[in-house]
């Protein structure tokens, strides 16, 4: 039988406790060359690239060939072309720039094209709804939701068929740029509790909802008389007027007070007659003519009109 030689592993000479030794392995040698390799990588990227922070400024590296040059916009609006050292900064604005410089194409395709050829050219759409979802969702999700779907209480719900300053292109195209500044004064000061209680018994009678129906005929009468004079915005009928981005209180559609989700009928009657006390003065929507480009506000009227609602 053959005797195989016992390996004593080599230690480093120190002992504890009599029996505990700190042995002596070496570490292998590819990855002593990888750590090699590795330092030798790191004082050439100090050499090339900005690296080291020095008093308010860095070291540039190796000027001219790692230059980057992109688009930039001064205080003044004006774009300019500006070349530096690279960085990550730099090099993300080259890329913004490149990826712009191929969107422009498409556009100028929206911008050139009326709002129905944009809508019925189904290659251009593909570019609207990708294009539309991004600003979409960096501009105006904040408010309306990042679906469209709105808030009660806050914003308008952009999915459904009714719009409060009108569906068409040129409306909601207006409605961007322009921004909108709903109010509804308040009617604590014109009418009694009493009659403010009857006109919430006639608005809710126009929705169908649960409702005093002696109180709403009385109502009614204040609502078409010159003491409420609610007629003169909200229509004879009370169906608002697109105009003037009053309610239509016929539809069902409750923007500032969520009726319809109201299971009692005295939570529906206090808040329809919370609104006429206090009236509205927060339907503010800010313009955007000045923070986007008119392609871009073009772009996404289709996108609200086309892809969120429907418009009308």
């Amino acid at each position: 039988m053959i005797q195989q030689e016992k390996v004593v592993p080599t230690t480093t000479g120190h002992t504890w406790d009599d029996d505990l030794q700190e042995l002596n392995n070496p570490l292998p040698t590819w990855w002593i060359w990888g750590f090699y390799v590795t330092f030798i990588f790191t004082i050439l990227y100090w050499l090339f690239f900005p690296a080291w922070p020095i008093g308010g400024s860095f070291t540039k590296g190796v000027p001219g060939w790692n230059d980057v040059t992109y688009t930039a916009t001064t205080v003044d609006g004006k774009q300019v072309q500006k070349t530096t050292h690279w960085n990550m900064r730099s090099k993300f604005m080259q890329d913004m720039n490149e990826r712009g410089a191929e969107q422009k194409v498409w556009f100028d395709k929206v911008a050139a094209m009326s709002y129905e050829d944009v809508s019925a050219d189904a290659d251009l759409m593909q570019f609207v709804n990708s294009a539309g979802k991004t600003l979409f969702s960096d501009n105006c999700a904040p408010c309306h939701q990042a679906g469209g779907q709105g808030k009660i209480g806050f914003a308008p719900n952009l999915t459904d068929d009714y719009w409060q300053y009108g569906g068409t292109y040129e409306l909601i195209h207006t409605t961007i740029a322009g921004g909108r500044r709903g109010y509804m004064p308040p009617f604590k000061e014109v009418l009694t509790e009493a009659q403010i209680k009857q006109l919430a018994n006639y608005v809710l009678s126009l929705s169908d909802e649960p409702h005093d129906a002696e109180a709403a005929k009385v109502g009614d009468t204040l609502f078409h008389s010159e003491t409420a004079a609610c007629f003169y915005c909200h229509g004879a009928e009370g169906n608002g007027r697109i105009e003037l981005g009053s309610a239509n209180l016929t539809d069902k559609i409750w923007l500032w007070v969520n009726v319809a989700d109201e299971k009692k009928p005295e939570l529906k009657l206090s808040a329809v007659e919370k609104v006429i006390t206090g009236g509205l003065n927060h339907g503010v929507m800010q313009p955007w003519e000045h923070r986007l480009q008119p392609e871009q506000i073009k772009l996404l009227t289709v996108y609200v009109h086309d892809s969120l609602g429907g418009g009308k």
